[in-house]
């Protein structure tokens, strides 16, 4: 409940507005109220980065490996639209601290899959650095569509729309042809054609397993 509640406290004030004091104050409490449950603010912060990522599911049983990276991909992508002043957490604040020391709950994914990729039949090393190239590039993409967003949306003309026309002509003239295109990003279509390449070339390592 008081994880849930910070997470709703996030999502409306963003995380520079985040206080112990304003959150016991939503839990209809009095403002000392959040330090029985954490110690400080930061746990506090860690618990929610934990129970955003317990929401992604994966099954590393499964022997469909390409498909469990695509539905995990797409979870991640689903909540971080959901909750996007929670990005940062996600991305940043697990790497703020030595993997040994992170909360639990933020380096299950990495275990789990791990798990998926060695049972698929990739070695252990080869596995860790698949993780790696993935969540780069899972992550990557989420902050580019976060910040993707056109500047007069009843613009019709595509370099208006986007505000390009503020930019030299001609240091910019690629970026300015392209209008069109960025004008008419779409997230999830990006995203499964990253995947598509990212899976074809990881595909092609995985040694056949023996009969």
């Amino acid at each position: 409940m008081v994880l849930e509640a910070a997470l709703a406290l996030i999502d409306s004030g963003g995380l520079d507005g985040f206080t112990m004091r304003g959150l016991g104050q939503a839990l209809g409490r009095d403002p000392m109220a959040p330090y029985r449950y954490a110690a400080n603010r930061s746990e506090l912060l860690d618990g929610v980065t934990e129970i955003v990522l317990d929401r992604v599911h994966v099954d590393a049983a499964d022997p469909d490996w390409q498909g469990q990276l695509r539905h995990i991909a797409h979870s991640l992508r689903s909540l971080a639209l959901a909750h996007p002043n929670t990005v940062p957490l996600l991305v940043s604040r697990p790497l703020s601290v030595p993997l040994s020391l992170r909360p639990l709950g933020t380096i299950r994914p990495l275990e789990r899959i791990l798990d998926l990729l060695i049972t698929a039949g990739f070695e252990p090393t080869s596995a860790l650095h698949i993780y790696r190239a993935y969540y780069g590039f899972l992550y990557g993409h989420i902050l580019n569509e976060l910040q993707e967003y056109v500047v007069d949306p009843d613009e019709h003309e595509m370099v208006l729309r986007l505000g390009l026309h503020r930019l030299p002509p001609k240091e910019f003239p690629r970026l300015r042809a392209l209008a069109a295109e960025l004008s008419n990003y779409d997230g999830e279509a990006e995203l499964n054609q990253g995947l598509g390449i990212l899976l074809t070339g990881l595909a092609a390592r995985l040694a056949p397993l023996p009969n």
